[in-house]
């Protein structure tokens, strides 16, 4: 007879299960892969064997808590460079990808119950790590250029009324996944108003800043802030490969000092680390600049397929950078149940809205599109078909 563990279970352990082998598309446009053609595995092997040669035997030691300590200078001098953000080798926690940061601070931030402002569609792995702490989330409205201030002012006050200042807003503001846009400076500065006049901080995930086809840089919201109220988080999985699973934090003293509280024994593979501290010294300025060349060309793609079937059909977003495009289908279109046979019967993968609405029930009618895995001729395909398929679906007109 084999134990019983239903009564042994802790009390706030939310329900889960064992993961399949998820099922991919031959037209993937569903998970923001990056080009497959274009990952520098050359490169990389050089640096294993450079990095190796000249710090093989640390691998022989435990790596420090932080994160190895050569990486942390790097990703402090490429803040300083490209995000206008001064924080020292000590003030950088690296993690296993940007999410891995993401949840340990929302691990020392949320009670449940706990309010988090979010945007109205925001990416589904932070809305996982917000429900695993029981957080109360609430989505603020956007508009083509971002959060609106006004409704996060709204949010903010109405939440205070009932007794619960928000523990954090969490934004993307450039290149938001999945919407697309980018927050202007002058909008930043705006949502910083709202942000420092109520005493709640921001979470600004960074993660996909790299990645700018059109247009200028904006500054990050942290380099505005003069208040002590913004944490940071970044990734190299858009820029080197998700597979390496790289990312890092920075974060006002006091909320790096938590972390590092509930970190211990979390750490960042050595090997990994040394190996992408070589390489990105080396080798991925000129890789960001490669790879963005190439998946300005898969965006082109896309949003010129979706021009040439989709018509006046649905409406989408038209991003300066980032991996996602962002659709809108007439009201009552159920792309929960059409993105599972689009996949069964025409190959094509998509993500539908609801996966990235803070209910988990809103924007049924809404699909995410990525552009980055597949080439432009697969794009091309891709794209007819799902437009074809939609059309016999009845959700285009």
């Amino acid at each position: 007879m084999s134990l019983n563990f239903d009564s042994l279970f802790v009390g706030d352990v939310p329900d889960g299960g064992r993961v399949a082998p998820v099922k991919r598309g031959k037209y993937d446009f569903a998970v923001a892969y990056p080009d497959p053609v274009s990952l520098p595995n050359e490169h990389i092997v050089e640096s294993v064997a450079e990095a190796l040669a000249e710090n093989g035997s640390d691998l022989a030691i435990y790596p420090h808590p932080q994160g190895n300590t050569l990486l942390r200078q790097y990703v402090a001098e490429k803040l300083s460079r490209d995000r206008d953000i001064n924080a020292g080798v000590d003030d950088i926690i690296l993690g296993n990808g940007s999410g891995h940061p993401i949840e340990l601070l929302c691990r020392v931030l949320i009670n449940p119950g706990d309010v988090v402002i979010t945007d109205d569609f925001v990416y589904g792995g932070t809305l996982n790590n917000l429900r695993k702490q029981f957080a109360d989330i609430r989505g603020v409205q956007s508009d083509a250029s971002g959060m609106d201030p006004e409704a996060l002012d709204a949010t903010i006050t109405e939440a205070k009324s009932q007794g619960k200042k928000p523990k954090f807003v969490y934004l993307i503001a450039t290149f938001q996944n999945p919407q697309g846009w980018t927050l202007s400076e002058a909008r930043r500065k705006e949502i910083l108003a709202v942000t420092q006049k109520h005493e709640v901080p921001i979470l600004e995930d960074d993660c996909y800043a790299d990645n700018r086809y059109d247009g200028e840089s904006v500054t990050s919201i942290f380099n505005l802030d003069d208040t002590d109220s913004v944490m940071y988080v970044g990734s190299f999985s858009k820029i080197i490969s998700p597979g390496m699973s790289l990312g890092y934090m920075t974060a006002p003293p006091s909320v790096l000092d938590k972390v590092m509280g509930i970190k211990t024994g979390q750490r960042v593979s050595e090997f990994t680390a040394l190996v992408v501290e070589k390489y990105a010294r080396k080798y991925l300025d000129s890789h960001i600049e490669k790879i963005n060349g190439i998946q300005r060309g898969k965006r082109d793609a896309m949003l010129s397929a979706i021009g040439e079937n989709f018509g006046t059909s649905a409406e989408w977003s038209n991003p300066d950078g980032g991996l996602y495009i962002w659709m809108k289908l007439k009201d009552g279109v159920d792309m929960v149940a059409l993105h599972k046979k689009a996949l069964d019967e025409i190959d094509v993968g998509v993500h539908p809205g609801s996966n990235y609405s803070p209910d988990g029930v809103s924007g049924k009618n809404y699909l995410r599109l990525c552009f980055g895995y597949n080439d432009s001729d697969e794009i091309q395909t891709g794209i007819s078909l799902l437009s074809d398929f939609l059309t016999k679906e009845g959700a285009l007109d």
